[in-house]
């Protein structure tokens, strides 16, 4: 796709966490242009920072990635909500941007995405509503969404309440057992299916599935030759030409690629999102690029935070002036990557443990022999980062030396 998005103009001022600017407000881009370096500009700590080639890294790896193995890619947005790398995503070669919630579609349409796939069961009538009348607005823009339920038929065709017009495209959700939504049957699926094709104002559009809950390969295998199950048996029986068929968390994208990349039958749609930042946490662990010839370097984690050591109250505990507010912690606490001591000099953060969070304080197991002092900065990789960027509004991306390039705002 080729859209060029509509990117707001938002400022910094006294609002922005992160930055000290008592002074005037100023255009995000015009801030990027002072060209600050984080250790000397208008920064305060916490912080959390973007690097623009890890950054970069990741938007080519994965591109790479679906070129190779023919899947196409609407990589999900909720990881960033940022308009900005949306459009990266979209320069890179992504078929579309796939989205959560209600809400995120709205998001993602006001940026000016044209195709947009929400991976997720959609029963509120006045958005569905609101989905027709931009569908009967813009013949270029594509919209699809799950069902999984003869409820959730019903709701989507008596919102639009139409026999003409351009159709909802729907998509039967199949789930796993144990999982969250999603048909749990091929029985069940294709039941769903026929309520869709004798629905006013509806169309079929195909299947999809998440994997993520899976623990293995094998297990995530029989999941996606199910899924292959149910779109070759709705192909036969509504005569679809080529339905979709769309899969695809951050940890199996590889086993996606093996059971239906570059297949004829089904248009296979990757939905990965983690990727664009990566972590040194949850991603780094269970990246597919561990089990393939690039190796777990093909992506790099490009989030990171600063905070400031606060007290080294007893021996080998440090408190550093950054918590929950700041830091995200449900798939494990921040990973310490070095300490910069208040001369400027570098060490590795090496030993150094995040074992509990307040809400504006992180305690630190400091290993013997790092003396760490009221003052010094510790910098953080993160665990999971789709819950990390909605702690900021504003994230400076900087170079590798530290010097700010671009500054993105997000939309939570």
């Amino acid at each position: 796709m080729n859209d060029r998005l509509s990117i707001p103009t938002e400022l910094v001022d006294w609002r922005t966490k992160g930055l000290w600017w008592p002074g005037d407000p100023v255009t995000l881009d015009e801030f990027a242009a002072r060209g600050d370096h984080l250790f000397t500009g208008p920064f305060t700590w916490p912080l959390m920072v973007l690097h623009a080639s890890a950054l970069d890294r990741n938007l080519a790896a994965l591109a790479d990635f679906t070129e190779r193995h023919r899947l196409l890619f609407a990589p999900h947005g909720k990881t960033a909500m940022s308009p900005v790398l949306t459009q990266r995503q979209l320069d890179a070669g992504a078929w579309g941007i796939t989205a959560a919630t209600a809400n995120q579609v709205l998001d993602f349409r006001r940026f000016g995405v044209n195709r947009i796939l929400l991976a997720n069961e959609l029963l509120d009538p006045k958005v569905l509503r609101w989905v027709a009348a931009e569908l009967d607005a813009d013949p270029g823009f594509d919209f699809l969404f799950y069902v999984d339920s003869p409820e959730g038929v019903a709701v989507a065709s008596q919102a639009v309440e139409r026999d003409g017009g351009r159709p909802l495209r729907v998509m039967v959700e199949r789930g796993v057992p144990g999982g969250r939504t999603g048909c749990r049957t091929r029985e069940a699926l294709l039941g769903v299916a026929r309520e869709v094709v004798r629905a006013p104002g509806l169309e079929l559009a195909g299947v999809a599935g998440y994997e993520g809950p899976l623990r293995d390969a094998e297990g995530v295998r029989g999941f996606l030759g199910d899924l292959l199950g149910d779109a070759v048996a709705l192909t036969a029986e509504h005569e679809l030409e080529r339905p979709v068929l769309s899969v695809g968390g951050s940890a199996w994208f590889d086993v996606v690629a093996e059971v239906i990349g570059g297949r004829s039958d089904v248009l296979p749609v990757l939905r990965s999102g983690a990727y664009v930042a990566h972590d040194d946490g949850l991603y780094r662990r269970t990246t597919p690029y561990n089990r393939m010839p690039e190796g777990g370097d093909a992506l790099a984690g490009a989030l990171e935070l600063w905070a400031q050591v606060t007290s080294t109250p007893e021996e080998g505990l440090a408190i550093a002036g950054m918590g929950r507010r700041e830091a995200n912690h449900d798939q494990g606490f921040p990973v310490p990557r070095a300490l910069r001591r208040s001369d400027g000099t570098s060490v590795p953060a090496d030993g150094v443990e995040v074992t509990n969070l307040n809400d504006h304080h992180a305690y630190l197991n400091v290993p013997e022999g790092l003396h760490v002092r009221p003052g010094d900065l510790l910098s953080f990789g993160i665990s999971h980062p789709c819950t990390a960027f909605d702690r900021w509004q504003v994230i400076p991306v900087v170079d590798d030396e530290y010097r700010v390039v671009e500054a993105i705002a997000t939309y939570f």
